[in-house]
């Protein structure tokens, strides 16, 4: 997805608003100042979607196949059975 451009005057303007788009839709906007790129406002990890935004995007994403599904599942299998576990402190 490309970044969203907005004047640092509109920014101020409709603050809040921005924020909002940058929280909920995960939406990046450069801010532009006498025509020249001065910041960027980006989500922080985590951010979250709307649910039709992430199904849209769950849709779009390519999917294991059943054969895939298996290695990977054998896969975390023989990882666990490798793993140490700590002593837990509640024992």
């Amino acid at each position: 997805m490309e970044d969203r451009k907005m004047t640092v005057t509109e920014a101020a303007r409709h603050f809040a608003d921005l924020v909002n788009r940058t929280y909920y839709k995960g939406e990046s906007t450069v801010l532009i100042r006498s025509g020249e790129p001065v910041a960027k406002l980006v989500p922080l990890g985590g951010s979250s979607m709307l649910g039709l935004d992430f199904a849209a995007k769950w849709r779009s994403i390519r999917h294991l196949d059943p054969a895939e599904a298996d290695a990977f599942a054998d896969e975390v299998e023989d990882a666990r059975e490798k793993l140490d576990m700590p002593a837990s402190a509640w024992d």
